[in-house]
């Protein structure tokens, strides 16, 4: 199911620019920074210094620690070397800067927290996007892990121009920039300025999880987490934290839940038949569960039993969301077999329909899985 109309009238067509609050910054010099990151991070630290990525740090059982962006950084002194952005709002995770720091041993690697001193912002719908943002290309496992395939002819996908990251988890998420604490940076001239709701809202309709919220620190899976799918694992390189499960669940596991955006509607509207979302809906709280129910009944005419799981809500705002859902229960959605519920924090029954983002990858028809 892609996009439905409904929604479209809240994608900007407009350049836009937001201040991301909440983001935490850890600075990592030293002449073996790329290489201690190499063996802590999820995907594989590019060979060319000046390189940008993202990724994750997991824990040793492949549960995610931190969703993050690494910037490859010069100091003002004119010293190489790494920014870790990562979700600074307090959770269930272990504090970061303690944790890398019981990893450096006898590496040549300094590290401190430099929050203070950066600000990180979202730039999307302009043009310059156009140039690097071609179609993407993908390889498919048996095991439903879904990889982006990067032109090795290309430039680097995410960029290596300093402080602007070219934001490959979507197509169409635009540029992450990074400019000093209390600055705003360029594109602040000819874009939209709005505030964090708004870049919440893209990321929702672009179906990007990001942060504590969406993935749960030392709960979330990488792939459930579409990790894969947003170019943030690398399935092939050598060890590091969490690769044993990883690596196991791509070549022998089978992927049961994915992150998908959602609508949440009253029990009594059809989505096709809307207009306009409604301006009233219940404020729903992230973890709530979403229930499955099947909408048809046995050969007897007796009801069936309710399907085995629930979903998660996520984040969510004007109506829409993102959950965590059994992709069982999603193809029943699309058949008309079963719809999605939950109760909103004031008790009222909502109905909860998933769709596939436009840019989700499509596996041709006729090609075999890795």
């Amino acid at each position: 199911m892609p996009l439905p109309p409904v929604l479209r009238s809240l994608v900007r067509s407009t350049p836009t620019v937001a201040n991301i609050p909440h983001r935490a910054v850890i600075s990592v010099t030293g002449s073996q920074a790329a290489e201690f990151l190499n063996g802590l991070t999820a995907a594989s630290v590019p060979g060319h210094p000046q390189s940008h990525f993202y990724t994750a740090f997991l824990h040793a059982q492949g549960r995610v620690i931190h969703d993050i962006f690494i910037w490859a950084h010069t100091t003002p002194k004119g010293t190489p070397g790494y920014l870790i952005e990562y979700d600074g709002h307090p959770s269930e995770a272990p504090a970061l800067l303690p944790m890398l720091k019981r990893h450096v041993l006898r590496s040549k690697v300094k590290l401190r927290d430099a929050t203070e001193e950066y600000d990180i912002w979202q730039a999307w719908g302009s043009e310059r996007e156009e140039s690097w943002e071609t179609e993407r290309q993908w390889d498919f496992a048996r095991s439903g892990v879904i990889e982006p395939r990067w032109d090795k002819g290309e430039e680097w996908p995410w960029g290596s121009s300093q402080g602007v990251l070219r934001d490959r988890r979507a197509v169409g998420m635009g540029r992450r920039l990074l400019v000093r604490k209390g600055d705003r940076p360029q594109e602040t001239g000819g874009h939209d300025v709005v505030g964090p709701e708004v870049y919440l809202l893209h990321r929702i309709l672009h179906g990007v999880p990001e942060g504590s919220i969406d993935i749960p620190p030392m709960q979330a899976f990488p792939m459930d987490s579409n990790m894969d799918v947003m170019g943030g694992l690398d399935f092939r390189k050598g060890c590091y934290v969490g690769q044993e499960l990883t690596v196991r669940t791509y070549h022998t596991g089978q992927l049961r839940k994915r992150i998908l955006p959602v609508v949440l509607h009253k029990p009594d509207m059809s989505l096709s038949s809307l207009d306009s979302l409604p301006q009233d809906i219940p404020t729903v709280l992230p973890e709530t569960d979403i229930r499955p129910q099947l909408l048809q009944t046995g050969e007897d005419g007796a009801p069936r039993p309710r399907p085995r799981g629930t979903g998660k809500m996520l984040s969510a705002t004007q109506g829409v969301g993102l959950a965590l859902l059994r992709l069982e229960q999603v193809e029943a959605v699309e058949q008309g077999k079963a719809k999605l519920s939950l109760s909103s924090l004031a008790g009222h029954e909502l109905v909860v329909t998933p769709y596939w983002p436009d840019w989700w990858p499509q596996q041709p028809l006729d090609s075999d899985s890795a």
